[in-house]
């Protein structure tokens, strides 16, 4: 499992969608598996779950993000799991890993478009 974390400024809708678009144009095994959205009072919170296949771990990964935003204060979670074959302990996390560093470049361009 590898987790990344973040706080920013920009439009919830907005950031939604080029994460949505972002994921899936990554990789061309990659797929929108399901998600979740919450309105409370003025809170917004929504979950996507993406699916992809790894090549180092023979197996599919998944990636869960969840936007929590109100007003145009954002937060961001996003975790990867999957990526090993092994029955009772993880022998890798080389295809996680990969799968968040690509999600984190994608992030970086979405806040850097927000912010100008």
């Amino acid at each position: 499992m590898a987790k990344h974390e973040r706080t920013f400024t920009g439009d919830f809708d907005e950031v939604l969608r080029a994460i949505h678009r972002g994921v899936i144009a990554g990789s061309s095994s990659a797929s929108f598996e399901d998600s979740s959205d919450l309105n409370v009072g003025d809170v917004r919170c929504s979950t996507m779950v993406f699916e992809r296949y790894s090549m180092v771990g023979a197996n599919r990964l998944s990636l869960t993000v969840t936007l929590v935003g109100r007003e145009r204060d954002l937060g961001l979670v996003a975790i990867t799991s999957g990526g090993s074959q092994a029955i009772f302990w993880k022998l890798n996390s080389f295809g996680e890993d990969a799968f968040l560093s690509q999600f984190i470049e994608q992030l970086d361009v979405i806040v850097g478009r927000q912010s100008a």
